[in-house]
């Protein structure tokens, strides 16, 4: 039960930050002329001596921009200024592989000596009969690992996108509301992608593999997917695609909440581990999970929003400036500060 209140109280102080926090916005609402020739609303924001601009939000944006997302990120990484890291990528992953048994069993070693128990275990909170059967809407974690194993299935993500779409529509922040489809969007994308490439490469889990580092049945059958999903479901991570994904979406928007890159950084590095420590995945299912959350956040972002680089949103502050003026046949100089 203590598990669950700080569990609880971590989640409503991320929702009060978010939902609540200071806003730094300007300009609240101006008119444009839209593409379209229609009047569209904007809103203006300051952060690091840029404007950031968000159009009125239009109804199941996160739902029509999918196909087009979705394009843009298969194509993204074979783009020829992408080669580098594709490079990095595979050369990064390739190097994990050599050491996936020995960080498994570090981890394992480690995790028993600060008592940090690998096992899952849940409680059910919400079960719905249908049926005979008992399904569990809800359900807590009993144990640190599990509550951490938990954070990476997607929860936080729809908890503080449910408490900036709430925001937002009250307040009428378009910049809420735009983060919060931004992360309905992702949460699909990365859900999708993930599950196809897993469904392609067939990797075993740790807890399934009888020999260093799992083996490969590439394009397993559905059937067998289905039924023996640890068998073929390791790469690449679902979990920290999607809290990368995430993280994105949030930094990108909320530049000056300087708490989100730790905070976020962090979490990701502690469901990391805990997938290694429960043998869900290895180390080299990371690199590319990791990537692939990076592009998704950073393709959605690109096309709710507008930045208006420093020479344009910079304010400058204290400026001191000649002037030399020509009035009445006279040569007068000036002095102009600006505050």
């Amino acid at each position: 039960m203590c598990l669950i209140k700080i569990t609880t109280v971590f989640v409503s102080v991320c929702f009060a930050a978010f939902s609540f926090g200071q806003q730094i916005k300007i300009d609240s609402t101006i008119k444009i002329s839209a593409s379209n020739d229609k009047v569209a609303d904007e809103q203006r924001y300051y952060s690091n001596g840029n404007v950031y601009v968000y159009y009125k939000p239009r109804p199941f944006n996160f739902i029509t921009h999918l196909p087009r997302e979705g394009a843009a990120i298969v194509v993204s990484p074979f783009k020829r200024s992408s080669l580098k890291q594709l490079l990095l990528l595979a050369v990064s992953s390739a190097g994990l592989m050599m050491v996936d048994e020995p960080v498994t069993q570090g981890v394992g070693t480690f995790s028993k000596k600060i008592g940090l128990h690998p096992e899952e275990q849940y409680k059910d909170v919400l079960d719905v009969k249908v049926g005979k059967a008992d399904i569990s809407l809800l359900k807590a974690p009993q144990n640190i690992n599990t509550a951490l194993y938990q954070l990476g299935q997607g929860f936080p993500s729809l908890i503080i996108g449910a408490g900036l779409f709430t925001y937002g529509k009250l307040h009428h922040d378009y910049r809420a509301i735009s983060t919060a489809n931004q992360l309905a969007e992702s949460f699909i994308l990365m859900g999708v992608g993930t599950q196809l490439l897993k469904r392609i490469t067939g990797r075993q889990s740790p807890s399934e593999a009888h020999n260093l580092d799992g083996s490969w049945n590439l394009l397993p059958s559905f059937k067998n997917y289905q039924n023996h999903t640890p068998f073929y479901d390791a790469f690449p991570s679902g979990h920290l695609a999607t809290l990368m994904s995430t993280l994105t979406v949030l930094l990108q928007n909320y530049p000056e909440k300087k708490w989100i890159a730790p905070v976020g950084y962090s979490l990701m590095g502690m469901v990391g581990y805990a997938m290694i420590n429960n043998n869900v995945h290895w180390i080299s299912d990371y690199p590319l999970a990791i990537a692939l959350g990076y592009i998704c956040g950073k393709q959605v972002i690109k096309n709710n929003r507008r930045v208006i680089k420093n020479s344009e949103g910079k304010t400058h502050k204290g400026v001191l400036s000649y002037t030399c003026n020509y009035i009445g046949g006279r040569v007068i100089p000036g002095i102009r500060y600006k505050f």
